[in-house]
This record gives structure tokens, C-alpha cells and sequence, in this order.
């Protein structure tokens, strides 16, 4: 199956590059087949790593010969299965323009990170704060990516709305753009969402998507809290990266992918001159918007945009304790609570962490639970509820969580 690749023309609203035109990488494979009504489908990286190596993961060949497990191309299955699908970098990601992080003085001044880059390129020359003091994006400037690529798949797609898939981070993006524009979007599939149930948002119900009071503005001198917002990029070494993927050829495979990704981040880390072992370099961006007090929005999710969530029980990314705070509370049945609609499905599966895209029995399961839920809005046989599915795919439903008071 071939690729075609685009640059999606866009005026930035990110304050390192605004008002100048910029071309959103997207990667398009065209559904099997021809005829009928086109069914296009957008698949949304999260936080850090860039999309081609979350949904189009095809192994190197092996001594000349196909690798036995070739392909991880979540993009490509669904492809196969007749849709059209479209995998997109936001800004900072991947193969979409990265303005300012191209300076390894504005990498984040923590010593765990900016000394990844003392060997290579080296950053004896850095201050202790960013040269660029501001974080790269936010909510609405992501909103709008989203936005522009909706825009350009629907006129490729006959206008027809687009199903979102989005995992982990992309969830900040996805759910919030779906609030606010349900007319673009025929459902959504998240995988290990992020939810802060009481994550910033503007506190006033008439307007819930505007920036927050305390929103860090890029055009001061720093944005606060310096120490987080006062630069535009965070790092991942090798070693870090690796450390998340149980099967450690795999985890090279994914690396190497997340390389071809980044022509400069491949030439930085390593402590050996010369010799750089890479970097994953990921924007710091500040969202908002994406809560219970915003979910509810134009009661939209789970009515006009059906939902499927899917997560592991052993995820402890997406799901994190309520003394972390407000901001960094994470929690997926809260989520799912909060939908106000009843297309909503929900797939606790026992044993999956946060990253089962990387295991090749979950990331088949994965491939058909999308696929089933993008055919019939309905997966195993079931279009509603809260389920929990151990490991031989039996499911057991999960009971309501009665009103308070009750």
C-alpha cells in the first residue's frame, strides 16, 4: 500500500511563527477499492511522539527477507478495510515545522534534559533559561491544525465528516475541536485518553473555550511558570524511550521511526563526540478546555459525535491519583462519565498499559475494536456501556455509578 504525502497549507497562530503560512505534514492512504460513499478517517498523535510511528509502524525487512511481523500499521489496516485515512503532525511534531527548536538552548533548562545535549550539539553556551521563553503552542492554536486538516480532508472526501482517532494527549485536541464543531466530526475512537477532570478552562459557561485567566501570554518576557512554560521544547532520550517498550528490537524499530522523523533530533544526544544515539525533541504546549465542566458542551459527545474509548488497566499515564492536583489528575472513567450522550462505549482491558500500539497482540486488537467501531458503532457485539475485557476478550459489563445522594 503506498503513501501519498501532503503539506496542508496553514497560517500559523503559534506565537514563534505567527501569521506566516506554514504546511501541516499529513499522510494519506486512499481505501481499498473504489466506489460509494468515501469514509475518511484522522488519526491524531499524542504529546510526544510523532504520528508516523504511533499509526504507520512498518518493521525493516530482515537479512533481505519481510520482517515476520512487518507491519504495525494501524493506518494501513483500516485502509484495507475501506476507509481513507489521514495521519497528521501537528506543529512540533514529526514532519510538521518545528519553529524555535531547532536551538538546543531552548530545550528545557532542567538539568535531566538540557544535559542530554552537553555531548551533542552541546550546550555550554546556554543560559540557565530558554533562548526562545515561551512554550510553542497551546489549545487554540492546535484547535486550528485540527482544523485546517478536517477542512482539507473533507473537500478531498466529498464533504463527507470525518471519524477522529486519537490516542493519549491527542485527546486535548480531538475532544474539545469535536465540542466545538460536532457538524465536522462522525465520531470519535480514543485510545488511553487524557482527562483532567478539573483541568484548566476558562470558568465561564457562556464561553468555555477561551483561555483561561493565568493563560501564560508568549509576548511576555517569560511565561509562567518559567520553570514549565518558559520554553517551547521537552527531550526523550534513547534510554528513556526504550524503557516503555517491553520488546527491545521492537523498541529499536520505533526509535529508528521516530529518527526518520526528525533530520535534527537524530544528530543530537549521546555521550560520545561525533557520535549522536539521538533525541525524541516534543513541544511544550498549554492546553485547556478539556474537563467535566466543558464535556457537557452542546451536549455533543455521545450524540451527534459518537464515542469508543479504549484503555489499560494498567495504565497509570492516563489514570493518575487526585493528589497529583487539578492539572495533572488524569482520570478515563471520568471521562466517560462526564459524555453526556448514550453513544458512548467504554473498554477497560486488563493488562494493556499505556502504549499497547507497541505489543503486536494488543495492537491487533486495536486494529479491529477501531474498525468494528467505525463499521457499526458497535464493538463484540456491544454499542453502549462501561465493560472491563480480561485478556481472553470475555467481557463483563460495569455497573453505573448511581447518582450522588442515591
Amino acid at each position: 500500500m503506498t503513501p501519498v504525502n501532503h503539506r496542508v497549507k496553514h497560517k500559523s497562530t503559534i506565537p514563534a511563527n505567527s501569521g506566516t503560512e506554514i504546511e501541516l505534514f499529513v499522510r494519506e492512504y486512499k481505501a481499498d477499492g473504489s466506489g460509494g460513499t468515501r469514509k475518511p478517517v484522522l488519526m491524531l498523535h499524542g504529546r510526544s511522539v510523532p504520528a508516523l510511528p504511533c499509526f504507520d509502524l512498518v518493521r525493516p525487512a530482515q537479512g533481505g527477507s519481510p520482517h515476520p511481523d512487518a507491519s504495525y500499521s494501524w493506518a494501513q489496516t483500516l485502509a484495507s478495510k475501506g476507509y481513507d485515512v489521514y495521519i497528521m503532525d501537528l506543529q512540533g511534531s514529526g514532519l510538521s515545522p518545528r519553529p524555535e527548536m531547532h536551538d538546543p538552548c531552548n530545550a528545557n533548562p532542567a538539568p535531566a534534559q538540557r544535559g542530554l545535549l552537553k555531548t551533542n550539539p552541546g550546550t555550554e553556551d546556554c543560559d540557565s533559561t530558554a533562548n526562545y521563553k515561551s512554550q510553542l503552542g497551546n489549545s487554540k492554536s492546535e484547535w486550528g491544525e485540527l482544523g485546517t486538516v478536517v477542512k482539507f480532508i473533507r473537500k478531498r472526501c466529498d464533504n463527507e465528516k470525518v471519524a477522529f482517532i486519537g490516542w493519549s494527549a491527542a485527546a486535548f485536541v480531538m475532544g474539545p475541536y469535536a465540542l466545538q464543531n460536532p457538524e465536522h466530526v462522525a465520531s470519535m475512537f480514543l485510545l488511553a485518553p487524557m482527562f483532567p477532570p478539573k483541568g484548566r478552562w476558562s470558568k465561564n459557561p457562556s464561553d468555555p473555550f477561551a483561555p483561561p485567566p493565568g493563560t501564560p501570554l508568549p509576548d511576555e518576557a517569560v511565561s509562567e511558570p518559567a520553570a514549565v512554560f518558559g520554553f517551547p521544547m521537552n527531550l526523550t532520550s534513547k534510554a528513556a524511550f526504550h524503557a516503555v517498550i517491553p520488546d527491545k528490537d521492537l523498541a529499536d524499530d520505533v526509535w529508528q521511526a521516530v529518527m526518520d522523523c526528525d533530520s535534527i533530533g537524530q544528530k543530537w544526544g549521546g555521550s560520545t563526540p561525533g557520535a549522536p544515539e539521538g533525541v525524541m525533541r516534543w513541544r511544550n504546549t498549554y492546553w485547556w478546555g478539556w474537563n467535566t465542566s466543558t464535556v457537557p458542551h452542546g451536549s455533543a459527545l455521545g450524540n451527534a459525535v459518537p464515542v469508543c474509548i479504549v484503555y489499560g488497566d494498567e495504565d497509570r499515564t492516563a489514570n493518575t491519583p487526585e493528589e497529583m492536583g487539578d492539572v495533572l489528575h488524569f482520570s478515563v472513567p471520568k471521562l466517560y462519565e462526564g459524555i453526556p450522550g448514550a453513544d458512548k462505549l467504554m473498554f477497560r482491558v486488563e493488562g494493556w498499559d499505556h502504549n499497547p500500539v507497541w505489543e503486536r497482540k494488543p495492537n491487533q486488537i486495536l486494529q479491529h475494536m477501531s474498525w468494528k467501531w467505525l463499521k457499526d458503532q458497535r464493538v463484540y457485539g456491544v454499542e453502549s456501556g462501561s465493560w472491563v475485557m480480561d485478556p481472553d476478550g470475555v467481557l463483563e459489563e460495569v455497573a453505573p455509578v448511581p447518582p450522588p445522594g442515591d
